[in-house]
This record gives structure tokens, C-alpha cells and sequence, in this order.
């Protein structure tokens, strides 16, 4: 009985595996272009919700786009990331190595929780199956 929901959960977290980053949620390619860009204001770090201030070329055109960080300096080259429809004006744009809303680690810790999830599931299963055991009396 207990091979059985140990084999269950195996099969649950290899076909979690298998079904990869989309199964716990993945950014969006294509929405995006990654281009260098110049800092031409920095902030610092100690600035809550600090923006900086960079130029970037896009289409031939030089453009001007808020990034949200800090700590760079003057003139530091970053790779961004900008949107595909960016309109004119001041665009918002992000550094090309982060994602918005989620973390390299959601696959590792999310395939851990479910194995742990498995487990306390089987485990579960076992103490049902096992039924209530009977205490010794001494006497």
C-alpha cells in the first residue's frame, strides 16, 4: 500500500517535471526587446520606489525611458528590456535580466512543495489504510 502512494507521487512531480516553467507560471517572450542603454540620471538606493533615467536606441530613434532601480551611475551601460508597442514620450522599461512577477526559483520551490505535498498525501493514505492500532495494556 505504501509503494503504491509512493509511486502515485512520483509520478505527480515527474510529470510536474516534465510539463516544465509553464506549469508554474512563465513570463511572456516576444513582448519585449532587449536593447543596450545608457543611465543619464541615477538614483539612489536609499530613495523609496527609486526610478532612473535612461536612453536607449529603438528603431533607428533615439529614445529616453524610466527604469525602475538604482544604484547606477552616470553614463553606466545596461541591457533593457522595452516594450514592443512603446508609444512616444517617456517609456517604461526594466532591466532585460529581471521578469516582472516572478523568480527563477518558482520552478525549484514549487516542485518541492508538491513533492512535499505527495508525501504528506501518501503518508495520509498509509495512516488511513493502516487503521487504528491497538495499545498493549500492562498490567
Amino acid at each position: 500500500m505504501l509503494a503504491v502512494a509512493a509511486f502515485a507521487g512520483v509520478v505527480v512531480v515527474f510529470s510536474a517535471w516534465w510539463f516544465g516553467p509553464d506549469l508554474f507560471g512563465r513570463h511572456e517572450p516576444g513582448n519585449e526587446r532587449v536593447v543596450p542603454a545608457t543611465v543619464t540620471m541615477g538614483a539612489s538606493c536609499s530613495e523609496p520606489d527609486a526610478e532612473e533615467t535612461v536612453r536607449f536606441e529603438l528603431d533607428g530613434e533615439t529614445r529616453n525611458g524610466t527604469l525602475g532601480a538604482c544604484g547606477h551611475d552616470r553614463e553606466d551601460q545596461v541591457e533593457i528590456a522595452v516594450p514592443v508597442g512603446a508609444g512616444s514620450g517617456l517609456i517604461d522599461v526594466r532591466i532585460a535580466a529581471t521578469t516582472r512577477g516572478s523568480s527563477d526559483l518558482r520552478r525549484p520551490v514549487g516542485l518541492g512543495l508538491l513533492a512535499l505535498s505527495c508525501a504528506g498525501g501518501g503518508m495520509y493514505a498509509f495512516l488511513v489504510a493502516r487503521g487504528p492500532r491497538q495499545r498493549a495494556v500492562l498490567i
